[in-house]
């Protein structure tokens, strides 16, 4: 088996385990809060990979990129608040069909904080990404509902993250970046839920248990994805969310898949393979331009 098969079923299996962690967390706010359910996410993950950082003798958390670790858990907070409570308010498949604006977003604000060069076909990428936007909420035609807007919040801090995390990669592991996202947001996601406690049910906790389990081998399929192809591979393979959460959507909670949906996340999803698939051709060019001068 090739590394790029091996980085496609990695990437399927990351992609399902992402939309089973969001239906749990889902199920899981029945009897619960948003502040409560999230916190024991962390927490039971926290717990998960415990024996590992033993074993390892705590040299997981070796960095010299603590403060922006810091930082990265202070935006997770609203990215798990308004993340984990829009799920209430909208269907799984909507869910879903807005998270493929994410890369949208992180090249935005590159442009804005980083003032990266804008690139004609980023502003191609960008003005697709905000049609298949508008197919989606279809503002006027339904609800801009609460959730929505939650879901478009939490989008934009979890490209910041995403930001912040790229930063990182660069000298640290994923079980590095696994272990502090845990580690910091038990710690600062439990004065919350101590503040709106909402005892969960006996299922429910055993719901978030799983869902973290899920989290996990989510994170450690995508880490070993990236490792084994580039993002032109699997990025591609991010659409079978939308299959998986329609399904999930359908079987557990009831929910009638939605046509627009599917075409705004169509439309979005081109979008992203537009801007990975230039970024690749330029990354290549870069390299190429950089060996004929050593040459």
């Amino acid at each position: 088996m090739n590394n790029n098969i091996k980085a496609v079923l990695l990437t399927i299996s990351a992609s399902f385990f992402a939309v089973l962690m969001e239906a749990l967390i889902k199920a899981a706010q029945f009897d619960s809060n948003v502040y409560t359910i999230g916190f024991f996410r962390f927490f039971f993950g926290f717990l998960i990979i415990l024996p590992y950082l033993v074993i390892k003798k705590f040299n997981t958390y070796k960095t010299k990129n603590l403060k922006f670790y810091i930082i990265r858990g202070a935006f997770n907070i609203p990215v798990m608040i308004l993340g984990f409570g829009a799920l209430v308010y909208v269907p799984l498949e909507q869910f879903k069909a807005m998270h493929f604006l994410s890369p949208i977003i992180v090249v935005l604000l590159s442009f804005i904080i980083f003032r990266e060069q804008i690139y004609r076909f980023r502003i191609f990428a960008l003005i697709i990404g905000f049609l298949g936007m508008l197919i989606i909420v279809r503002p006027g035609y339904v609800d801009f509902n609460i959730g929505t807007i939650m879901i478009l919040v939490s989008l934009t801090f979890w490209s910041f993250i995403i930001i912040l995390s790229k930063f990182v990669s660069k000298d640290d592991s994923p079980i590095t970046m696994v272990t502090y996202q845990y580690t910091l947001m038990t710690i600062f996601a439990f004065p919350l839920a101590i503040y709106f406690w909402q005892m969960p049910s006996l299922i429910s906790i055993l719901l978030v248990f799983i869902a973290a389990a899920s989290g996990t081998i989510l994170h450690l399929c995508l880490g070993l994805a990236y490792k084994y192809a580039d993002l032109s591979v699997t990025q591609p393979i991010w659409f079978t969310g939308l299959i998986f959460g329609s399904g999930f959507g359908y079987f557990v909670f009831n929910e009638i898949p939605d046509f627009w949906t599917w075409i705004g996340g169509i439309v979005v999803f081109s979008s992203v393979l537009v801007i990975t698939y230039f970024e690749k051709n330029k990354e290549e060019k870069n390299k190429k331009n950089i060996l004929s001068s050593v040459e």
